[in-house]
């Protein structure tokens, strides 16, 4: 499986701070908030990344993120000219999907907790069908909400319902088969303008095809497209990083214990970024690895 991360959008909730700045690289406490989609994708076990944004961004984040190879993955980018919706990130990416089922993520969604890596390389096995992942929220209308029948199965998934059958509501972490390609040059604009991911999923629903995970109580959803939001998601992240001594979205973390970077390779990561507290938990890391206290510590990258 391969990943898409789309970093578009105007971010035009969060101006005049993202006036002239793509959003995902605005800071998420003590990470950029592009570091926490793709901590979601390398926990997924996909090192085949592309990102997707303005072109007068692209250079931005290739400054940050390079070709992936300091994560032990392949990152190559791609511009989208106009916002055009969620599902025109898939016909962007067409040619670089190929054969392959794809996951797509947005970059301002936050993902953690306990188990998380266990739903994320379940979803990331070869499948006809397609995984959502489903949040219980307070204001289901602000999102896409999904029914479910008594026994857990996906009944009807509604945009942004003004009167919501229910409080589960869609999360911005998708994974199709590859035939999702066919059905996104399919789709027709909304009255929004835009290609809606809403209709690609009710096209898997009506075909049976379509798997809904409901995420409890131990894993946090946040999404970051307010200042408000935002605020909050940065005061979660310190609360977890200062109480539990660890780093949520460490991608050297977690390329590390995947097994696609060398001790040494995080080591020089390490010695690059000294002078931060990120830099100090990674060489803590290198520290650990020479004592048995070091796989007391690999769950740190759920």
């Amino acid at each position: 499986m391969k990943a898409i991360i789309l970093a578009g959008g105007l971010g035009s909730r969060l101006y005049p701070a993202t006036w002239g700045l793509s959003k995902q690289l605005l800071p998420v406490y003590d990470k950029p908030m592009i570091f926490y989609p793709l901590s979601v994708v390398m926990l997924s076990g996909i090192r085949d990344i592309l990102l997707i944004s303005q072109e007068e961004y692209l250079p931005q984040y290739q400054r940050m993120l390079g070709d992936g190879r300091r994560f032990g993955v392949t990152i190559s980018y791609a511009k989208q000219d106009h916002p055009r919706g969620i599902a025109d990130a898939l016909l962007v990416g067409r040619g670089f999907i190929g054969n392959h089922g794809v996951c797509l993520t947005l970059g301002d969604n936050i993902f953690y907790g306990q188990g998380l890596t266990a739903y994320l390389r379940k979803a990331a096995e070869p499948s006809s069908h397609a995984t959502l992942f489903s949040y219980r929220v307070p204001n289901p209308s602000d999102f896409g909400v999904v029914c479910f029948s008594s026994d857990g199965r996906p009944l009807q998934i509604d945009e942004k319902p003004a009167r919501p059958k229910s409080h589960f509501a869609i999360t911005g972490l998708y994974f199709y088969p590859n035939d999702v390609v066919d059905l996104a040059k399919g789709l027709r604009p909304s009255s929004r303008g835009e290609l809606e991911i809403t209709d690609i999923n009710r096209c898997y629903l009506s075909q049976n095809r379509l798997q809904v995970e409901r995420l409890g109580r131990g894993i946090a959803w946040l999404d970051t497209g307010r200042p408000q939001s935002l605020l909050a998601a940065s005061q979660f992240i310190e609360t977890i990083e200062e109480r539990q001594g660890i780093k949520i979205a460490c991608l050297e973390e977690i390329a590390f214990n995947n097994g696609w970077i060398s001790i040494d390779e995080l080591s020089a990561v390490a010695s690059a970024f000294k002078s931060s507290d990120y830099g100090n938990y990674l060489q803590d890391l290198c520290s650990a690895q020479t004592t048995d206290a070091f796989s007391s510590i690999t769950y740190m990258s759920d």
